[in-house]
């Protein structure tokens, strides 16, 4: 056992190491020149036609281009929340009065916006003003026309120097005497929003193409008037930096700037190369007025990519995004009934000999769905049918494989190629930049805007049952200090690639590091403790400390969430960043999809241990009996997924999918164990199965 635990220190040790030789310079500056950010709330890559919004066709022909995803707080962004998050540099929201944004009240050259206070006294949001703050600070003038605008350049009193309420009004030369300028051009969204601006609730879709189109020239030639009496040489962003109506969509993402023109336009941020967030217009507006970015920003400048950017790519990447969201409810829905039917015939099939093939065969099947929602990534589709025939494919091969293979006559034989098949998958995704998760059912969507590269939560909990559950089979077939031994080394691998830069995963290690203790703690025969088990939370609690303060030191740009929690913490918003995480994780206990699943598998589980007669005919003693080590990998499975509920904002996402992975492969063994006992009781059944290996 220590020898493992070595190993296991040695593996984060060098990952630690790797992290600090290779951290980056603190963030550099750049050059200073004009810039003008023109925001159309709601507009996103079907809406531009050479024909009806010309301006915005020849501005984006000659951009480096991108998608946008305007998630803030909430799942659908408003325009006041958008342009809020502009201002702050960090995701915000407005509460209660999200909508439009308030109009300025004039005052000389210059305006303010009216009931500031509210955003930070009531809203909560501190770090509103940040960025007219940083370039009143540096010296830097900056003209706002419109009402989002203003509240983008607003300083920290909400007020902005200049302020024209139309493009009209302005001219080359006087919007020659600041280096700053940002526009409004919110005819898209004006239509979605009922009352008086600044206390708004958001509406339901309710324009029609005739009406849309109006609404595009409208916004067309506002901005096309403020393009023509740009001084020249001005860098130029395009940004649909909010949802319209009640779907999140990915918007336009749109850099004018010498040779970028026909290049992708991404974000560290995203280490996406055509993804960008919100809070990376904010730090790229700084970047290139050549003014330092506080730290309270979490964005980074936008970068410009390889050539091949067309419009039509981005659309089809909302469209895919589209396709994945509208069927996400149903698809959870059916792996929840799906779940709870299993074991609600198990219950009932169990006890009759004759059906306990069907039911393995069906325990295999369910268990290998949940990868086949990452392996269908690796063939083409766009539409709703390719989409599930390609799961539908995947998902028979992995089950045909599990159950035709020699193994099939091993107990431990379809656990251990449907529990290595989806480890493998994830650990090769986290290798290969995550590829495999995006617009994704198990995974994460850019429109969504909860993670866009590493290892999700529902992927995490994927991970560390498919790791645990296939060391137990090499601890099965070796046991010993061979078998704890390699639970810790492949263990500590995966955890660590969770962890590290590739996953960038918080709570993940903090779960996965107790799942493989306990693990190991039982196969070596030692007593687990709540002592001994908090210890262990604690430990994951460092080593992924360790890695958020490694990923601290480097650059800004090159941060992850992990490295930005850091810096929370030392701002003193950490608190809050944790009680959203936590109201999230309560929330999920509610879940209509995932609840079902814990409650039918735990239930199931508990019974058929307490009564194996009666729930499971003694399904579930005879796999602990045929496998010791499956007994010490369900267990350590258990304490990740429940760990891991507690401290991931997915919450009851965690363990229902550890569940729908492990409980179905437990009882396969199970039946398998009986059925090759029952096959050794036959007269020279034994002597033909003597040599195979347990």
């Amino acid at each position: 056992m220590r020898r493992a635990l070595v190993v296991l220190a040695v593996l984060v040790g060098q990952v630690i190491v790797g992290h600090a030789l290779f951290a980056g310079p603190a963030r550099a500056g750049s050059e200073a020149g004009r810039v003008a950010l023109i925001g159309v709330p709601g507009l996103h890559w079907n809406d531009l036609t050479p024909s009806d919004t010309p301006n915005l066709w020849a501005l984006a022909e000659s951009s480096a281009i991108g998608s946008l995803s305007v998630r803030t707080v909430g799942n659908v962004t408003c325009p006041y929340d958008g342009w809020l998050t502009v201002s702050a540099g960090t995701r915000s929201a407005v509460g209660y009065g999200c909508g439009a944004p308030p109009r300025p009240e004039p005052r000389g050259e210059g305006a303010v916006i009216p009931d500031y206070r509210y955003l930070i006294d009531v809203a909560g949001q501190r770090t509103a003003g940040t960025l007219g703050e940083t370039l009143k600070a540096a010296g830097q003038c900056s003209i706002a026309i419109g009402p989002g605008a203003a509240l983008a350049l607003a300083d920290q009193q909400g007020a902005v120097a200049h302020y024209l309420a139309s493009p009209l009004q302005a001219g080359t030369a006087g919007l020659g005497k600041c280096r700053m300028v940002a526009m409004d051009v919110d005819d898209l969204v004006q239509p979605y929003l009922a009352g008086e601006p600044g206390r708004l609730p958001r509406v339901p879709d309710k324009l029609g193409p005739a009406e849309r189109r109006q609404a595009l020239r409208l916004a067309d030639a506002k901005a096309g008037a403020l393009l023509s009496v740009l001084p020249a040489g001005t860098t130029v962003l395009l940004a649909g930096l909010s949802d319209h109506g009640s779907v999140p969509h990915l918007r336009v993402a749109a850099l004018r700037e010498p040779g970028a023109e026909g290049r992708l336009l991404g974000a560290a941020s995203t280490r996406r190369d055509d993804i960008s967030i919100l809070t990376d217009l904010t730090a790229t507006v700084l970047g290139k007025l050549g003014v330092a970015v506080p730290s309270t920003v979490v964005g980074v400048p936008l970068r410009v990519g390889e050539p091949g950017a067309t419009i039509e790519r981005l659309r089809s990447a909302d469209a895919t995004a589209q396709t994945m969201r509208s069927a996400k409810a149903a698809y959870f829905t059916a792996l929840a009934v799906l779940q709870v039917l299993f074991y609600v015939l198990a219950f009932l099939l169990l006890r009759r000999r004759r059906s306990l093939p069907w039911v393995r065969r069906a325990a295999v099947a369910l268990a290998a769905l949940p990868v086949t929602s990452f392996l269908v990534n690796l063939l083409p589709w766009d539409s709703h049918l390719e989409l599930f025939g390609g799961m539908a494919a995947w998902w028979a091969a992995i089950t045909l494989l599990a159950l035709a293979g020699p193994w099939r006559r091993r107990p431990l034989g379809p656990l251990a190629v449907v529990a290595t098949i989806t480890a493998l998958t994830l650990v090769g995704d986290l290798l290969t930049g995550t590829t495999l998760q995006l617009n994704s059912f198990m995974g994460y969507s850019a429109e969504q805007g909860a993670r866009y590269f590493g290892l999700g939560n529902i992927p995490f909990a994927l991970l560390a049952t498919g790791t645990l559950l296939a060391t137990t089979v090499i601890a099965h077939r070796w046991p010993g200090k061979v078998g704890v031994g390699a639970i810790v080394a492949l263990g500590a691998f995966a955890m660590v690639l969770g962890g590290s830069g590739m996953g960038s995963d918080f709570g993940g290690v903090i779960a996965f590091v107790p799942g493989i203790a306990v693990t190991a703690l039982i196969l070596s025969g030692k007593r687990v403790s709540l002592v001994k088990l908090g210890a262990f939370c604690v430990a994951g609690g460092v080593i992924v400390m360790g890695f958020a303060w490694l990923n601290y030191l480097r650059p800004p740009e090159e941060q992850s969430h992990l490295g930005r929690f850091v810096g929370q913490v030392l701002t003193g918003e950490a608190v809050d960043v944790i009680w959203r995480k936590f109201l999230a994780m309560v929330s999920t206990l509610a879940n209509p999809n995932l609840m079902p699943i814990v409650i039918a598998a735990v239930a199931f589980l508990v019974y058929a241990i307490l009564r194996p007669e009666q729930a499971s005919a003694g399904v579930v003693p005879a796999a602990f009996e045929h496998s010791p080590a499956l007994r010490a990998g369900l267990i350590g499975t258990l304490v990740s997924g429940v760990v891991g509920m507690l401290v991931n904002d997915s919450g009851a996402a965690v363990l229902s999918m550890a569940l729908a992975l492990a409980v179905p492969l437990l009882l396969a063994t199970g039946i398998g164990a009986l059925r090759r006992e029952g096959e050794a009781s036959v007269p020279g059944v034994g002597e033909q199965l003597a040599g195979v290996v347990k």
